[in-house]
């Protein structure tokens, strides 16, 4: 986790099921861009503040919510949220991001009305967290750009393995019918239709990620370019050498890029 560089007093609310964290930016502004970043699996809204706190120095109103099932949204500890997951991927993987997604659209219906910010949203997120934002960003026209930190548009994530034992191939798991819904409803690279039009989006991986291989964000740009040309230009890859998933100090690796990409070309916005 990276370096808190300033400290803005953080806002909570719940907006229906849902418990929120957002930041605010001193500099005043008519109308700011909302910036929306989502932890990995296991992670909540907090452990997201620091990059919240860079967010509103870039001017955002930065926001983080809780994914469905983690910290007030969840009865478990972090260690058996993963323990669950991974004792059955697609079953319990599957609705979690499916479901959080689906939450997304609910608070960016909730920012534009209540925090005063336009309707052109930026969204990232770290691993679980990332997928979730690509996801979000084929559903929500609002959403004008995407930063997935070791994240991928393939929620069947063929290949992954075990981050503390990168010998051992995770095994997917089966789902039921209810975790099949939502693979089927919101799995970005089955659905490429929905990335026709905007949003840009930007992959950042490690070159020695084993636990979310940096194939799948290939091979969805691959695909895109083969049926929507134009979209497959707005999707770029970058990839940090020597990077492995999730390490102590990594962030230190990408998440300058990351921030550089949601606040490119950003100045506060001023109404017409």
């Amino acid at each position: 986790m990276m370096e808190s560089s300033i400290s803005p007093a953080a806002n909570t609310a719940w907006v229906d099921h849902i418990p929120v964290l957002w930041l605010e930016p001193a500099r005043p502004a008519l109308i700011h861009r909302l910036g929306i970043f989502l932890p990995y699996l296991s992670g909540t809204k907090e452990h997201m503040l620091p990059y919240l706190e860079a967010l509103t120095a870039a001017g955002f109103v930065a926001l983080s919510f809780d994914p469905w099932q983690h910290g007030a949204r969840g009865q478990e500890t972090p260690d058996q949220v993963s323990a669950r997951v991974f004792g059955n991927f697609r079953r319990h993987m599957w609705p979690i991001l499916g479901q959080t997604a689906l939450d997304t659209r609910r608070i960016v219906d909730w920012a534009v009305a209540t925090l005063h910010v336009a309707p052109e949203i930026a969204i990232g997120g770290i691993s679980m967290g990332g997928d979730i934002a690509v996801a979000a960003g084929g559903l929500d026209h609002r959403i004008k750009r995407v930063a997935a930190v070791v994240a991928t548009p393939d929620w069947l994530r063929p290949g992954m393995r075990d981050v503390g034992n990168p010998d051992r191939v995770l095994p997917p798991g089966e789902p039921d019918a209810y975790a099949q819904f939502f693979y089927d409803n919101f799995n970005p690279l089955t659905h490429l239709d929905r990335y026709a039009g905007t949003p840009e989006i930007r992959f950042i991986c490690g070159e020695n990620d084993t636990h979310v291989p940096p194939d799948g964000a290939f091979r969805f740009q691959g695909v895109l370019r083969e049926q929507y040309p134009a979209a497959a230009e707005r999707v770029e890859i970058e990839m940090i050498e020597g990077m492995e998933h999730m390490g102590a100090g990594q962030s230190e690796l990408w998440w300058p890029e990351c921030l550089a990409w949601l606040a490119r070309d950003y100045p506060n916005k001023t109404p017409k």
